[in-house]
């Protein structure tokens, strides 16, 4: 192996040596000089000029196999030598006085320099093979593992994972899997990961900060190359595990660790220490609670710092999709989203939905408070909620975010109406998710009863009795003027109002639940049966589970319906084959005959 102790006469090698031509070209060198190269080079230091020639194969346009055999080659020769080159090469600039020996650590020290820098750009290289890029991968992580004197090396690494941000690889590329499968278990590397990417984050963030420049072609390059960026950097943070405060076995990938605590207790010094003036301490490794503290602190740090980019629109979506259960229960301080959360809940649509769940979470667990919640949550009852990807799961927070008693019976009633009028234009599906969520509000909230049978302000009647007219006006909750029943047919319901403090639900009914009782679909002419039925109960009866009816579509209703068996089957019997669609019975004054018109056979309707 090479050796950093003074130079020996030069021995004679047992191999056979080269050719004495001073450089030949890289071209030309066949596998098994290369491995003469490698082996003169660990053998004696008087071949230290093999260095220089090996690295010109570390290249992504090389063969596999000479970049895999100059790759051993240097690993191997670097490996046990590094603990004694200096930190960096360009740490002290050596005089032409210095100690030679010093010169030659400095150089070692360069060339090592220029050794990672090609494998970081081998790896981060889409020519070259999978398999190799594996290997490199795994040359990388060992120099990372031993580097700095047998502690983690965390420069290097900071190195790679920049490269990769920063590289045209694709956000799936296989290099990131194998990051994050082989590695990522290791509590140190998932560590400084998390440093990592959030100074990535800060330069990227910086960059956006900087005037656009004039060229129009090189601001879209920029654009896109940010968008890529940010895709690798939520690769990255997606596949890192959570830890557990209560795991007590942490696989680290360095046996030394760096997870030390430091008193403020010095020990005995003895006189040599005082004439070097150092110190020494009692270095604890911290227990796994201390540990998963302070990688909490770097994952919040690093989320954070994430969130503050522009992220692209389908980045903004899975980080939504997946935040109440990734990134919540595991930050610091869960309310340092709130205004990640509030901004994209004002946004609307389908992100308003997705940022739902994580908003609540907040709102219920953490204290959050957020005036203008249910007003936006009203504003997002619209048809084509009820056709949206996550609409399960949004139902399901609509049925949990309308559960307090506390609520005003105004914004019960607003809710309760606007879904009821949203049941004459959605599919079967969302129909039967519409009456479970009314029935619900109407079981919790009885100051809206009022709205289920209420005849004069509708139109289903033209008279009402004085009765009616009385007991209208003792509700406290329902109380309107008399001349709503002088405008029979009237519905006072804005259904376009977004507030619902304006919608003047509480002087309207549910006369669409109503309506759903001749429904096309079996199922939800049935269900709207059901309701009638709970409802005449004097007692408050069960609710009904909103989950087994949001993730309802136009196949689920069918397949139920084919699965349901019927008692009675209608059948209809026919003395001769009938020979028109309809009888003229059915319409009075038409008659319906095939009649063959030019040869075509087409069915003609006369009067």
């Amino acid at each position: 192996m090479a050796s950093l102790l003074p130079k020996t006469k030069k021995q004679k090698s047992e191999k056979p040596l080269l050719p004495k031509t001073k450089k030949l070209k890289r071209e030309k060198r066949s596998l098994s000089d290369l491995k003469i190269l490698g082996e003169q080079l660990l053998t004696s230091r008087a071949h230290i000029n093999n260095l220089p020639i090996l690295l010109t194969f570390i290249t992504p346009d090389s063969p596999p196999q000479y970049v895999l055999e100059s790759l051993l080659s240097l690993q191997s020769f670097f490996t046990p030598i590094l603990p004694e080159l200096p930190s960096s090469s360009s740490s002290a600039c050596p005089n032409p006085d210095a100690d030679p020996e010093f010169i030659y650590r400095t150089w070692l020290r360069s060339k090592f320099d220029d050794f990672l820098q090609c494998l970081v750009d081998l790896v981060v290289s889409s020519q070259p093979e999978d398999a190799l890029r594996e290997v490199v991968l795994d040359a990388i992580m060992e120099f990372v593992k031993v580097g700095n004197a047998g502690k983690f090396h965390s420069a290097i690494y900071h190195k790679l994972l920049r490269a990769i941000v920063n590289s045209e690889l694709g956000a799936d590329d296989i290099l990131l899997d194998l990051l994050a499968t082989k590695y990522f278990s290791h509590t140190d590397i998932c560590y400084f990961t998390y440093i990592s990417l959030e100074k990535q984050a800060r330069t990227l963030e910086g960059q956006e900060d900087r005037n656009p420049t004039p060229d129009f072609e090189e601001n879209i390059q920029s654009r896109l190359s940010m968008e890529l960026s940010i895709q690798k950097m939520h690769n990255l943070l997606s596949h890192i595990p959570p830890m557990e405060a209560s795991e007590e076995k942490l696989r680290m990938w360095n046996a030394l660790g760096i997870f030390v605590e430091k008193s403020n207790k010095k020990e005995h010094i003895d006189l040599e220490d005082k004439q070097g003036k150092s110190k020494k301490s009692n270095d604890k490794v911290l227990s796994s609670r201390g540990i998963a503290k302070k990688m909490k602190q770097k994952f919040t740090k690093a989320w954070i710092s994430f969130l503050r980019l522009p992220l692209p629109l389908n980045v903004y979506k899975e980080v939504l999709v997946t935040l109440h259960q990734a990134v919540i229960p595991y930050l610091s301080n869960p309310i340092m989203l709130s205004d990640f959360l509030t901004r994209s809940y004002d946004i609307g649509g389908v992100v308003s939905v997705m940022a739902l769940s994580s908003l609540y979470i907040l709102m219920t667990q953490h204290g959050l408070e957020y005036p203008d919640f249910y007003n936006k949550l009203y504003a997002l009852l619209e048809p084509s909620i009820f056709m949206a990807k996550h609409r399960a799961k949004f139902f399901q927070l609509l049925d949990s975010c309308l559960k307090s008693s506390l609520l005003p019976a105004y914004l019960a009633a607003a809710f309760c109406k606007k879904l009821s009028r949203l049941a004459l234009f959605v599919p079967p599906s969302g129909a039967l998710v519409i009456i479970a969520l009314v029935h619900n509000l109407l079981q919790r909230h009885p100051s809206i009863n009022c709205l289920v049978h209420w005849e004069g302000g509708t139109g289903t009647t033209t008279e009402t009795s004085d009765e009616e007219k009385d007991s209208f006006d003792n509700a406290e909750d329902c109380s309107v003027n008399r001349d709503l029943f002088e405008k029979a047919g009237v519905d006072h319901f804005n259904n376009e109002e977004s507030d619902p403090k304006n919608t003047n639900s509480m002087r309207s009914s549910l006369w669409e639940i109503d309506t759903l009782r001749h429904h096309y679909c079996p199922p939800v002419s049935r269900f709207v049966l059901s309701l009638e039925n709970d409802l005449a109960v004097k007692g408050r009866t069960a609710e009904i589970a909103v989950k087994d009816f949001s993730s309802g579509s136009y196949a689920t209703v069918f397949n139920d319906e084919i699965r349901r068996r019927v008692k009675q089957v209608p059948l209809a019997f026919y003395k001769s084959t009938p020979t028109c669609l309809f009888s003229e019975s059915d319409f009075p004054g038409w008659t319906f005959k095939i009649e063959d018109v030019n040869g075509t056979g087409e069915t003609t309707g006369t009067t």
